[in-house]
């Protein structure tokens, strides 16, 4: 899961626990966004943390720069 879809996830949520106040029978839509906020923040730390491992096992690339100046010739 990616951060975008998390964010999507907690965003979505959300609107469902705050905003919508119809409620259809035998289904609650507040406990629903609830769920999917969690799961996007878990997401979401699932996703930062596999960020950061793969940031971490990336080694650094050392440039090294030699110039030889060669003399014109007279």
């Amino acid at each position: 899961m990616s951060i975008g879809v998390s964010a999507f996830l907690i965003i979505a949520g959300a609107i469902l626990r705050f905003a919508v106040t119809w409620s259809p029978d035998h289904v609650d839509l507040q406990v629903i966004g609830v769920i999917l906020m969690i799961a996007g923040a878990v997401g979401l730390i699932a996703s930062t943390v596999v960020l950061a491992m793969r940031r971490r096992n990336q080694r650094s690339a050392e440039v090294y720069e030699e110039r030889h100046y060669i003399q014109p010739p007279p």
